[in-house]
């Protein structure tokens, strides 16, 4: 790829643009920081954006320096947040983070990663360096933070702890030395402070790569609250059927984004979708892509059969997980059992938005009568089967 189209495609803005590729084409090696906050385990196709991209750097020679906030995971990064998050435990920290790592080494090449946890500084931190910290910003340049304006402005709680995590990120960047820092637009601002610490500690400013945020597969934020995610470890099938449930407007952003379909071809599909063509296809062709990416090209030949076997043919997937009942039991509770729905109280909203078939006809009452002699296969939404079977005698 070239770095024109590297400094261009996925990238949301580039801060310092001139400088970063003098850099790049002098020939220095350069140190790439990435942070996370192991606040939640799962990462999903929109932090891919930012990982490709990590990846396309590393081919270039360049190191990327993970540095794992272990410290600022127990705040909470409040971008984007209309309320503070509650604190989490070093151990819940610790099993986040191993889940991120795993993920995170599915694009990011582990070679060419140097992992940094910020406990390797923060741990002697003394009173006299939080000073020295806090005394670099003023409280005028914190509220320029548009999330703690506007929660400010709104009454709702806002804690020094809170006014602490820009700062805390942005000393990473001084503790690393890092040359580049990644991260969402939703990142700007701490990734300035960054830039800012630096020079107030006589180092040279990192340069900041913004990568724009994917839309959910409904064009809403993606968000585990939406429901509308595609996560890095969904099995093949489920990530195929998520991309083909995929909001017509946003296929090419996803094309051009998620996957190295050139933009000439990206053009073309464009071209025949405005003559007429199926959308339908090209969503296909998309799904295929990205589950290659993570799982491989079999797992996708595999998962593109599973898609047409069961959505377009209307035909039971080869395997169906089974549920074992010792007798009849109501729908919700099958369904519970089945691993189908989290609690009752989903498995009646399910059941109520008409979001549940047994063996292939809607259900209509929770309390209707599972009976595990006549094994009848319940289905949830469009991608989630188990057959019920008796128990052995």
């Amino acid at each position: 790829m070239e770095l024109e189209e590297i400094l261009t495609r996925g990238v949301a803005e580039i801060i310092d643009r001139a400088e970063l590729e003098r850099r790049l084409r002098s020939g220095e090696k350069l140190r790439l920081k990435q942070g996370f906050d192991p606040s939640r385990p799962n990462l999903h196709i929109g932090h891919a954006v930012g990982l490709r991209k990590l990846r396309q750097f590393q081919q270039l020679g360049h190191t990327v320096v993970l540095v794992v906030g272990d410290w600022t995971a127990q705040i909470g990064d409040p971008s984007g947040r209309d309320e503070s998050r509650q604190m989490l435990s070093r151990e819940e920290v610790l099993a986040n983070a191993e889940t991120y790592m795993r993920q995170f080494f599915k694009v990011v090449d582990r070679e060419r990663t140097e992992v940094r946890w910020q406990s390797e500084w923060y741990d002697s931190f003394t009173l006299a360096d939080v000073f020295n910290l806090t005394c670099r910003f003023t409280l005028g340049q914190m509220m320029a933070h548009e999330t703690f304006r506007r929660r400010y402005e709104a009454g709702l709680p806002l804690t020094l702890m809170e006014l602490m995590y820009p700062l805390l990120q942005a000393y990473d960047s001084v503790a690393i030395r890092a040359d580049v820092e990644f991260g969402g637009t939703d990142q700007k601002f701490n990734n300035l402070c960054g830039r800012e610490l630096q020079a107030a500690f006589g180092q040279r400013p990192q340069d900041v790569l913004l990568v724009p945020l994917l839309p959910g597969t409904d064009g809403r934020k993606m968000s585990k609250t939406f429901g509308n995610t595609i996560d890095l470890e969904d099995p093949p099938a489920e990530m195929y059927g998520k991309v083909m449930s995929l909001r017509d407007d946003l296929l090419f952003d996803y094309f051009w984004l998620v996957t190295d379909v050139s933009e000439s071809e990206i053009e073309a599909m464009k071209q025949a979708l405005a003559a007429g063509a199926n959308p339908r296809d090209y969503k296909m062709r998309l799904a295929r892509e990205i589950v290659a990416q993570f799982h491989g090209p079999a797992a996708a030949q595999e998962a593109e059969e599973h898609f047409v076997r069961v959505f377009q043919r209307r035909e039971l997937p080869a395997e169906i997980p089974t549920v074992t009942l010792a007798g009849p039991t109501t729908l919700a509770d099958a369904l519970v059992e089945a691993g189908l729905a989290r609690s009752k109280s989903e498995a009646r909203r399910l059941i109520e938005q008409g979001g549940v078939q047994i063996d292939g006809q809607r259900a209509t009452s929770w309390e209707e009568l599972i009976d595990p002699a006549r094994e009848p296969v319940l289905r949830v939404g469009r991608r989630r089967f188990a057959r019920v079977v008796p128990a052995p005698a």
